[in-house]
Formats: structure tokens, C-alpha cells, sequence
């Protein structure tokens, strides 16, 4: 379990130290769209939640924001802006791994969107990490706080659904890479997932999203099935790729994924190679072209669809899904999904 604080995902600055309160004093607004992009958002389906997994960055000028506002401020004025884009119908929450948020934090997010607005919100490392962690993320000892229900109900589920009302979307918990105690018994960490879940409240779409691929398998799909969770898909190096992954993941009912990290690079490398996030710098067509056909059937099923993208997947998260909204459209108007 981590010590840092990142407030607002790994690529944001949080406000306490950033230059927040420098430049102009008009709140930022949002950017004008492109005609292409306005009709994509007219033409979106009415059960599609696309949106990126933190919203303060700069180089989103001319994209999202109509300047380019300091990250500190973006940070804690950008979340109306940005949902006044016409494709980015939510937002992922990061800074709740790091520590959990009071309800009236999560109302102050609600009360800057639209009633059709909502959040994608991360569960916390203190019950998703079977370590304590020492510096440079080493593990130094058991957590006892690990996969703790009533924990995690009282301090994570009860201000997330209290704060964010009818905003609220998926509740999801990222487990990191687990070690070899767990990893070489999926059917051992199933069943004490099941159990987590079972135990919270019921009410919140719950996913899961794990960075080991031994546990992507039937005993995982089996626990969630009989809890009544998600799946999250993730693009990550560590995971099989989505085809893979849906082969034996898949479900009817809502879909959930997030597009974290291209292949063959760490964090740390598609940051500096992407910076500062204004454009396609390695498009993935294969992963775009996946996505969308998922996010098509779950539509035409008449399930929702959510898919949250890094500015680590293609170089730029909003054109990520400026791409892949236009995939989807056209899917979902092959397929006859819901329409706005």
C-alpha cells in the first residue's frame, strides 16, 4: 500500500504545488469543438460513457479547454469545462487509490457536471494491495487492511454513493501486480474476492480490474458472475490482449474498460515520449478497432458501455476517443444500438 498522495492521477499536479493561483483570473471554458466532433456527440449512443482518466492537463488546450490553464487550477476548476465537451460523458477518479474521499469531496465534482455526467471511481490501495509498502514501493509487511469489506464499505462505498447521487458510475478496484502467493492460485484469490464483494452494499456497477495475467480466467469470472460485478478490460503490457481477454471475461451487462498503457513502454518513458498530450503520437488501431466492437455489442444489448483512456495509450486521451467514438457510432448504427 502506497504512502504517496496523487491527488489527481500520475500525470497531474496536485494544487498545493502547482502555480494554481497565477494567469488569468476568468475561470477556463470550454473549447469550441470541431464540426466532426460535435456531430460524433449528436450521433453518440445514449448508453456510451467515454471519458479520459483525469482532467488537468495543460496540453489539452484548444481540445478541451479553451487555454491553457495551469494543471493546479484545471485541477480544481477544469471538471466543468471538460464535461461540456460533446464526447467526455464521464471521468476517472485516481486520487481515491491514493486516499479515500469525504462525500462532500465527490458532491463538490457532482455539482460541476451534467445529470447524464458519470464518474468512474478507483477503489483505494489500502484494500486492493496485499502489502504494505516501504519506499520505492517495496513490500514491507502484510496489509491488514486487505480485501476489509467493512472498511471498504464504510470509507469507501458509503461517501462515493452519498457525494456523487445519480453521477455515480462504476466503482472499480484495481489490484497491482499480486506476487507469487497469490498469483499461482487463481482459484485461492477468487474466492477471497467473492467474499469482498459479496460483502459490500449492494447498489454501485462493482468491477475489478487485475495486472496479473494468470488470474484472467474462469475462476476470476466465476467469482464475479456469483458477487454480480464487472470485469474491467484493461490495456496494459501485463494483460493478454482484449480478444483474449473477452474470450473468457466477457459477459452480457454493462462494460467497463480502461486503456491505460501501450505495449513495450513503462509509465515513466510514455510520459516523456507523449508530453504534453496534444496529439496522436502512436496510434493503436488494433486496440481502437477492439474496443469499439466490444463497446458495440454491449450497446446493442442495451447494456451501458464505459471506457476510460490514458494519455498513455495513443498520446493524447481526448483524441484517443475522438478516434474511437467515430468506430463506435458506426458500429452501433450497423448493429441498430440505442440512439441518443
Amino acid at each position: 500500500m502506497t504512502t504517496q498522495f496523487d491527488l489527481f492521477g500520475a500525470d497531474a499536479v496536485p494544487p498545493a504545488t502547482s502555480s494554481a493561483r497565477s494567469g488569468p483570473s476568468r475561470p477556463v471554458a470550454p473549447a469550441a469543438p470541431e464540426a466532426r466532433v460535435a456531430a460524433l456527440g449528436r450521433a453518440l449512443p445514449a448508453r456510451l460513457y467515454l471519458g479520459t482518466s483525469s482532467w488537468a492537463f495543460p496540453g489539452w488546450a484548444g481540445i478541451v479547454y479553451d487555454r491553457a490553464a495551469p494543471e493546479g487550477e484545471l485541477a480544481r476548476d477544469g471538471l466543468r469545462a471538460y464535461a461540456a465537451h460533446p464526447l467526455l460523458r464521464c471521468v476517472g477518479v485516481d486520487r481515491t487509490y491514493y486516499a479515500t474521499l469525504a462525500a462532500s469531496d465527490f458532491a463538490r465534482y457532482a455539482a460541476q457536471v451534467p445529470a447524464a455526467f458519470r464518474f468512474v471511481v478507483k477503489g483505494p490501495a489500502l484494500v486492493t494491495d496485499p502489502f504494505i509498502r516501504a519506499a520505492r514501493g517495496r513490500p514491507a509487511g502484510e496489509n491488514p487492511r486487505f480485501l476489509d469489506a467493512h472498511f471498504t464499505a464504510a470509507h469507501c462505498v458509503a461517501p462515493y454513493l452519498e457525494g456523487l447521487g445519480a453521477n455515480a458510475g462504476p466503482l472499480f478496484f484495481q489490484f497491482p501486480p499480486l506476487g507469487r502467493t497469490w498469483v499461482r492460485d487463481p482459484a485461492r484469490f477468487a474466492a477471497r474476492l467473492h467474499r469482498f464483494l459479496a460483502a459490500l452494499p449492494a447498489g454501485p456497477t462493482y468491477a475489478v480490474e487485475v495486472r496479473d495475467a494468470e488470474l484472467v480466467g474462469e475462476a476470476l469470472a466465476a467469482a464475479l458472475d456469483a458477487a454480480g460485478a464487472r470485469y474491467c478490460f484493461g490495456v496494459h503490457p501485463r494483460l493478454p490482449d482484449l480478444d483474449a481477454q473477452a474470450a473468457c471475461m466477457l459477459r452480457p451487462g454493462p462494460f467497463v474498460a480502461r486503456w491505460n498503457l501501450r505495449g513495450g513502454l513503462a509509465y515513466e518513458q510514455a510520459r516523456a515520449r507523449y508530453a504534453p498530450f496534444d496529439r496522436l503520437v502512436e496510434p493503436d488501431p488494433g486496440t481502437r478497432g477492439a474496443l469499439a466492437r466490444l463497446c458495440a455489442r454491449a450497446l446493442a444489448d442495451g447494456a451501458p458501455a464505459f471506457v476510460v483512456a490514458n494519455n498513455k495509450a495513443e498520446g493524447s486521451a481526448p483524441l484517443t476517443l475522438v478516434a474511437l467514438a467515430g468506430e463506435i457510432v458506426a458500429l452501433a448504427a450497423e448493429r441498430g444500438a440505442g440512439a441518443p
